[in-house]
């Protein structure tokens, strides 16, 4: 059976790709039926399938060891000539958008393929080649610098994924010299990240204004695929979510402190929800995966097919170790139709959260992988989301294979989910201000943040910790450097997977059904169109967040945690 390590990797050659697709396109401009014209699509795909592919493997194996040189040259490769990838996409989809037969594709392929094309022909031109390699580089930086990361602490060198069990040590003494720890390694780098990001803000704004736009805002909108909503509607939300979660938020931050005996809740504190510290998984890695092996087989007939595929072929890489890259993430490999999850895994209860996330967006493509274009692998962003956040909620009737008390993982899962959606604005609203105003200075920068985290965040304390104190904490938010825009979109799909876990809760079948139906329209619909084809209401709408909040806060008071 094939597994990950034997998938063949080959570094396409960018200039001669993009000859075979002008060929086709050549043919497709001079095709006489929409016939004629859905084949030479079909082989254009096929040249950006096999392009994709060989990315994706290259980009897994580096991230899963930062010190193999060959893999590591071969995503410099790509990054370096991402602007070729970007050109042939928009070369292909300009076409598209001219075809005399568009009439005729539009009902083959649907409308949502046009949407696409025309934003993504917008958002590029060969002008701006150079400069979206430069961007490509310095996110790429960005990542290595993370990465880079060896912090002495507890006598060992550990890396950031490493040190998380430490900062979320129950001893409040070892989660303090832990955060500060880390805040070595930020502080020292403080510059370097300061000026990476400078690099990039300015680069994406001299993007912009070559394609025509005032600022990087709106083609912000448009690499981020945003088809029905718009920059006011984000806005709103925004405000709904001041309204009606951050004192709900606030409320649980000062029952935290109160549980956990302090009389003020520093930064330090806020990942220790409980006394006697939070509910971490009672078994090992390899155990917790055999045990989602239990769970999925359970959960449905789809999910046990899926789950079984992703461990034969060996479709993981959990385990957090020296020179792996930080985070998780869960891509495709479409030549083996298989997806991939990379994650780091450090012995807390994010493990558990991140396998049944990072599974939701593999189960998501693994069940939309017949869709007959590679556009409609996967949703967009937002969307996407759905399927990761609303994972973690259908799993819930699993949970003690996993931990020796549920009850405390589903109250802190909860409680952290709601207090994260006035974070996931603030990291909104910092990047619209940013890009309004590309000329600031970074201690400008760390301005903003600071005032935009006092009005989401209120209860924020960082006891004086630097360079956390004067407005730092957006450097470690990988998105902000790497996918800008691309931050909402995770509030955006929480409140929709809050939706699915009170309907869950209400009757299972019908939630999962919805939720099975979302998974295999991959992205053949916009954001908006897919929420309600889930049968679900738009986050946008009046109501919809004062609704769920007050769900859930009932809910969340019904959870006796006096045994915490």
């Amino acid at each position: 059976m094939t597994t990950f390590k034997d998938f063949e990797y080959s570094r396409p050659d960018l200039n001669e790709e993009r000859k075979k697709a002008d060929d086709l396109l050549a043919q497709f401009r001079n095709a006489d039926s929409a016939d004629q014209q859905i084949q030479l699509i079909t082989e254009i795909n096929q040249i950006r399938k096999d392009i994709d592919t060989n990315q994706n493997i290259a980009y897994v194996r580096a991230s899963i060891d930062t010190t193999d040189q060959f893999y590591s040259d071969e995503r410099d490769y790509f990054d370096n000539n991402g602007a070729k990838i970007v050109a042939l996409d928009a070369a292909y989809f300009e076409a598209l958008l001219a075809s005399p037969f568009r009439e005729e594709l539009e009902a083959h392929y649907g409308r949502q393929l046009f949407d696409l094309a025309y934003n993504v022909v917008h958002s590029y031109s060969d002008e701006v080649e150079d400069l979206i390699n430069q961007e490509n580089k310095l996110s790429s930086d960005y990542s290595k610098l993370m990465a880079s990361a060896q912090i002495e602490f507890d006598g060992q060198e550990l890396n950031l994924a490493q040190m998380s069990p430490y900062t979320q040590s129950p001893d409040r003494d070892v989660r303090t010299a832990a955060t500060k720890a880390v805040q070595r390694f930020m502080g020292k780098h403080l510059q370097d990240f300061d000026s990476l990001y400078d690099q990039l803000v300015k680069i994406r704004h001299q993007i912009a204004q070559k394609l025509g736009f005032d600022n990087f805002i709106e083609l912000g909108y448009m690499r981020m695929q945003r088809i029905d909503y718009d920059q006011n509607m984000v806005k709103d939300y925004r405000r709904q979510v001041e309204d009606f979660v951050v004192p709900v938020a606030t409320k649980l931050y000062e029952q935290q402190a109160e549980r956990i005996g302090v009389d003020r809740l520093k930064f330090y504190d806020e990942s220790v929800m409980f006394l006697n510290g939070n509910e971490d998984p009672k078994d090992s890695a390899e155990i917790i995966l055999e045990n989602g092996r239990k769970m999925y087989s359970e959960l449905s007939p789809e999910t046990d097919e899926f789950y079984r595929y992703m461990m034969d072929h060996e479709l993981f890489d959990v385990l957090a170790k020296k020179g792996k890259e930080a985070g998780g993430y869960c891509t495709y490999i479409d030549r083996y139709r298989a997806p991939f999850i990379f994650a780091n895994f450090n012995t807390t209860d994010h493990d558990i959260t991140v396998l049944t996330h990072e599974a939701g967006h593999a189960f998501q493509v693994y069940s939309s992988r017949d869709q007959t274009i590679p556009d409609y692998l996967w949703p967009t962003h937002e969307a996407c989301e759905i399927h990761s956040m609303s994972m973690e909620f259908f799993t819930y009737p699993w949970l003690d294979l996993f931990f020796s008390n549920p009850d405390k993982f589903k109250y802190k899962h909860l409680t952290d989910a709601i207090q994260f959606l006035p974070y996931g604005v603030a990291v909104d609203e910092f990047q619209h201000g940013v890009y309004a105003n590309p000329a600031m200075t970074a201690d400008e920068r760390r301005e903003l943040w600071q005032s935009i985290e006092a009005k989401y965040l209120p209860h924020r304390d960082y006891d004086g910790i630097l360079p956390l104190a004067e407005g730092s904490l957006w450097h470690r938010q990988g998105h902000i450097f790497n996918s800008p825009f691309y931050y909402i979109d995770y509030t955006l799909a929480q409140v929709c997977a809050f939706q699915f876990f009170k309907r869950s809760r209400e009757d299972f079948t019908a939630a999962w059904n919805d939720y099975l139906h979302l998974c295999q329209l991959g992205g053949s619909l916009p954001f908006n169109a897919l929420v309600q084809e889930a049968h679900l209401d738009s986050p946008f709408g009046t109501g919809t967040l004062k609704d769920i909040m007050v769900y859930l806060e009932n809910y969340i008071e019904q959870i006796d945690t006096s045994s915490f």
